[in-house]
């Protein structure tokens, strides 16, 4: 059993200190390796890991063509000015090959895991000679998955998964006696950009987590476009997480008199403090309104826009 540390009251230096301390004798003199996808987690581990290792932590960026507009130019530019150089791995094709005919939630989830650990990231492992993992697991993670609410992408050990027999590396997880609160008060001490540490929780993942039925580029492209209103109209609303669905069914709207079947968006928004219970955000109307009005002029093909009213629980944050 994992023991907690809870964010209020947390002794923040001495945490660092200990994980650093953990990582370098997990590591020796080796090298280790981790995959920054820019979201609270994963960059507070990428900190940690150049903090204990330097140079010896090696830090890729997988574009796996589920991300946010830009999202791997703007990670390695606010990386590199804190001293760290990240890779870019290109993916994009691996990844909807893996997922292509897939519409189940969990076979979906299996994919991107089995892709990412087995195939992906496992051939960056070994071309760098890295000998350890270093991700970004948080608590929440480890409790959705072993309960059975939701496979995590990020959750081995957990299932009783040998990742050094199944992958040919061990994997670190300083993060995981922690919650979303406490990792942000880890990554201020570590002096990550209030940009980065404040980030809205983003899934493993990535949109895949927010396109109902089959992924592909097509519907990627326009759950991305979505996502980008709604992250651009919703960012100072204080609001814990936002996001946008793409929903599986086309459903009747009408353009310029005549019938068009098109796809519907779904908003979300949430107000949480460690994601374990979370609130829909009570938007004001007129929000809601212009959110719809953003969505249908600059996400083409979209009729219907809706916002989602029901608590976690029985409802989670992301759709799938």
């Amino acid at each position: 059993m994992i023991e907690e540390i809870v964010a209020q009251g947390m002794d923040v230096e001495r945490f660092i200190q200990g994980k650093v301390a953990m990582i370098r004798e997990a590591v020796g003199n080796g090298t280790a390796i981790n995959a920054l996808s820019g979201g609270v987690d994963s960059s507070v581990v990428t900190m940690l890991g150049h903090r204990a290792l330097g140079g010896r932590l090696k830090t890729v960026f997988v574009q796996n063509g589920l991300m946010r507009e830009g999202e791997a130019e703007r990670v390695v530019e606010l990386f590199r000015d804190l001293g760290v150089e990240v890779r870019v791995v290109d993916a994009r094709k691996e990844f909807f090959d893996a997922l292509k005919g897939l519409s189940d939630p969990e076979e979906k989830r299996e994919a991107i895991t089995r892709e990412f650990y087995r195939n992906v990231l496992a051939r960056v492992v070994r071309t760098s000679g890295a000998k350890h993992l270093l991700q970004g697991t948080i608590l929440t993670d480890v409790e959705e998955t072993v309960a059975g609410i939701k496979r995590q992408h990020n959750i081995i050990e957990q299932l009783g998964i040998d990742p050094k027999e199944a992958f040919g590396y061990h994997i670190l997880e300083p993060l995981v006696q922690l919650r979303k609160d406490g990792v942000r008060k880890v990554g201020m001490a570590l002096g990550l950009q209030e940009e980065l540490f404040r980030r809205i929780p983003f899934p493993g993942p990535a949109l895949a987590a927010r396109v109902i039925g089959e992924v592909t580029p097509e519907r990627i492209g326009a759950v991305r476009k979505a996502t980008s209103v709604v992250e651009r109209m919703l960012k100072d609303s204080g609001a814990f997480q936002y996001m946008a669905i793409l929903h599986q069914d086309r459903v009747t709207g009408m353009r310029d008199g005549k019938r068009d079947f098109g796809m519907q968006i779904e908003v979300r928004c949430w107000d949480s403090v460690d994601a374990r219970k979370a609130s829909p955000t009570r938007l004001p109307f007129e929000t809601l309104e212009e959110l719809a009005r953003r969505i249908l002029d600059e996400v083409p093909g979209v009729v219907s826009v809706t916002y989602n009213i029901a608590a976690k629980p029985p409802s989670t944050i992301e759709a799938v």
